[in-house]
C-alpha cells in the first residue's frame, strides 16, 4: 500500500500529513491500531485538521478511492 499512498504526497503536498507505521515494527504503530480499534493491515485512519476521527478504510484502496477520502476531509 505505500506506493498508493507514496503516489499522492506530491499531490497533497502541504494539505495532507501522511504517516506510514509498520505495526510489526514499530511500537507506535501499534499503538495507534489500539487507539482506533483497528484490528486488520492495512488500515487508513483519516483525520480532519481538529484531529477528530473522519473515516477509516480496513483493506487496500487504489489511488483514486484514496484521493476521494482525501478530499472530503475538512
Amino acid at each position: 500500500m505505500a506506493p498508493v499512498v507514496r503516489g499522492l504526497e506530491a499531490e497533497y503536498e502541504g494539505k495532507v500529513d501522511f504517516q506510514l507505521f509498520d505495526v510489526e515494527k514499530d511500537s507506535r504503530g501499534n499503538s495507534l491500531m489500539a487507539q482506533y480499534g483497528a484490528q486488520y493491515v492495512p488500515t487508513f485512519v483519516f483525520l480532519n485538521s481538529d484531529g477528530s476521527k473522519a473515516d477509516m478504510i480496513v483493506g487496500e484502496i487504489d489511488q483514486t478511492r484514496l484521493r476521494e477520502v482525501l478530499d472530503a476531509l475538512k
